[in-house]
């Protein structure tokens, strides 16, 4: 199942590499990547468009006999919402030190006493180079752009 949230988050082009899938009885029912910049909505990470794709397919808003896979571990907006989705467990990859919403940063399950079963560290190696690769590239775009405007500027 982190595999195919692998390969979604390799999908998210101009985005932050993040795919999740959302699986009932062992299938995968729901799945999506990142589009907050495609779809210009700041919610549009990968676990929301996944859970209301689910929500969709499912005909309801609880998903208490579902699973999320997801390469990042969730932000706080999108810890709540699978929180309040009543997901059984969330199985994730690279462990966010600066946003984890469950567990890293802070985790919001004590909040509301949630039942919510968390694992971290799934094929970590593979998603941390997925995301380190995509923030080495945006380094060296911004550093180029830097450098052609100071060089703009010297010149004009």
């Amino acid at each position: 199942m982190m595999l195919r949230a692998i390969e979604l988050a390799k999908k998210a082009h101009g985005e932050i590499p993040v795919g999740a899938v959302i699986v009932q009885d062992g299938k995968i029912i729901a799945s999506a990547c990142n589009r907050k910049e495609e779809l210009n909505d700041v919610s549009a990470h990968a676990e929301i468009l996944a859970i209301r794709e689910a929500e969709r397919i499912l005909g309801r808003w609880r998903l208490e006999d579902c699973t999320m896979y997801v390469t990042l571990e969730p932000c706080p907006m999108c810890a709540w919402a699978i929180i309040n989705a009543r997901l059984k467990a969330v199985y994730f990859g690279s462990y966010d030190a600066n946003y984890g919403a469950l567990g890293s940063a802070i985790d919001l399950r004590p909040l509301i006493n949630s039942k919510l079963q968390v694992c971290g560290g799934i094929m970590e190696d593979e998603c941390n180079e997925i995301l380190d690769d995509y923030f080495a590239k945006k380094r060296l775009t911004l550093s180029l752009r830097e450098r052609v405007q100071t060089l703009s500027e010297t010149e004009g």
